[in-house]
């Protein structure tokens, strides 16, 4: 296909080629791939040698080859994916390719292979945001070997999910810490003050009223921003709740069960994260219709949920659907439950293939396996949400895999919510873009709350 590039893309690739480290915080359906790819390919004839991108997994796998075969001006470059079994991965090293493609995962292990004589003076980070952790092993290890990088071009459509101060590890890995600081206790302490605390421990950083800005401006000049609705014109995309009303009884029961898991949780000495998550679960679990027990037995305690998946299947009438689940036994409850629609989990690159040619009826997936770089807009325009998340990121990325450029239909996205459970608090949340560990947080003291005393 020949590419003919939009303006934004044209700008997308020029900044890329002014500029030897630079982000592209681009919204998902802008093509940042092959704006990036055809940088790339500019380059190369100039003063770059070795390339690497680092990728999630099922883009590492399938969506930097798709895009190089798809254009016409990219189809020279010869990729190999640096994936799979140790002896793979080594044998992929060893091949003579123009770009490397290796998942996010085994970059510890790929820095660690190399040492110091990493040889990769071009680097791509697809996805920049899951870098957003200054303690996280894959941010250490690039760190340790940022030196020897001539380029590196950080892209993602999120950078700040859950707050700004997520940014800083990421800009560090383009600049060295030119802009937000050398350290992470630097930027902190210059642009955010301690919220949450318990004596020594801090749970959370606000940010100072003028910080956004200055944030911003300091980063401007390497980071590139734009925002889809700005660019594009998609067909609508129609958002719908669909309530699911227990029985009384059943009602009753999940109640309980939620002050039983309360009062586990007022146990502890402080609500943190870790518990409040784990809290957080097993409602979702209950609202989605089945719970693990302590020694991960699942328990069905209702099939409301999959009645209403099978309705709006049903009344699909033949159109494919896109089925996002969040735990496991969702997975196989909703097999069992639609095998008649023959559905198919989301695994590899033949199933966005087969996806993408109107061949899979019922396409089920997990958000964190689907929510970057897939294309699969191609193969329908319906999303049910199953089971909700509280990563505003992932909701937002899960959701532009059908909602993006090159769909011609109309995208509905419905959630599937458990009236009166936790399912209402995720969607608010990520009604008002505001879901995150800290909403979670509250929204867990706020259920504690209301069960203390009882």
């Amino acid at each position: 296909m020949k590419y003919e590039a939009y303006p934004y893309q044209q700008h997308a690739t020029e900044h890329i080629i002014n500029n030897p480290y630079c982000g592209l915080f681009l919204e998902m359906g802008l093509g940042k791939t092959v704006a990036t790819l055809t940088a790339i390919d500019y380059l190369r004839m100039l003063d770059i040698d070795k390339i690497l991108v680092i990728a999630p997994l099922r883009v590492a796998e399938s969506t930097w080859s798709t895009e190089i075969n798809k254009w016409d001006h990219l189809t020279h470059l010869r990729v190999s994916k640096v994936l799979g079994a140790e002896s793979l991965r080594k044998k992929a090293l060893r091949k003579e390719a123009d770009i490397y493609v290796i998942n996010r995962e085994n970059v510890s292990w790929l820095v660690a292979y190399y040492g110091s004589a990493f040889p990769f003076d071009t680097v791509i980070i697809d996805e920049l945001s899951s870098f957003k952790s200054a303690k996280s092993q894959r941010f250490k290890a690039l760190r340790q070997v940022r030196p020897f990088m001539k380029r590196v071009i950080g892209l993602t459509g999120t950078p700040a999910p859950n707050s700004l101060i997520d940014l800083w590890p990421q800009v560090y890995l383009l600049d060295r810490g030119e802009r937000l600081g050398k350290t992470i206790s630097f930027f902190r302490n210059r642009y955010f003050t301690p919220g949450q605390r318990n004596g020594h421990i801090v749970f959370n950083y606000d940010l100072r009223d003028e910080s956004e800005n200055e944030i911003y401006s300091n980063i401007s000049d390497i980071c590139m921003s734009m925002k889809a609705k700005d660019y594009l014109e998609l067909p609508e995309r129609i958002d719908r709740v669909v309530n699911i009303e227990f029985s009384e009884n059943l009602m009753s029961q999940y109640l309980e069960f939620e002050k039983s898991k309360v009062l586990e949780l007022m146990d502890s000495e402080e609500i943190s994260a870790v518990n409040a998550a784990a809290l957080s679960n097993k409602l979702l679990q209950f609202s989605n219709g089945a719970v693990y027990d302590e020694i991960k037995n699942v328990k069905e305690v209702h099939s409301y949920k999959l009645d209403a998946l099978e309705e709006i299947v049903d009344t699909a009438n033949g159109h494919p659907v896109l089925v996002f689940y969040a735990y496991k036994h969702g997975l196989e409850r909703i097999k069992r439950k639609l095998r008649k629609y023959k559905p198919k989990k989301l695994e590899c690159e033949n199933d966005i293939d087969q996806w993408n040619k109107g061949e899979i009826q019922l396409m089920l997936a997990h958000p964190a396996s689907a929510g970057h770089g897939l294309n699969l807009q191609a193969g329908g325009s319906i999303i049910v949400w199953y089971g909700l998340t509280w990563s505003l990121e992932l909701y937002q990325q899960a959701n532009a895999r059908l909602y993006r450029q090159g769909q011609e239909s109309n995208v509905i996205i419905h959630h599937l919510v458990s009236k009166g459970t936790m399912d209402e608090v995720v969607m608010e949340a990520l009604v008002r873009k505001e879901a995150g560990q800290e909403v979670l947080l509250n929204a867990v003291k706020a259920i504690v709350d209301k069960h203390r005393g009882g």
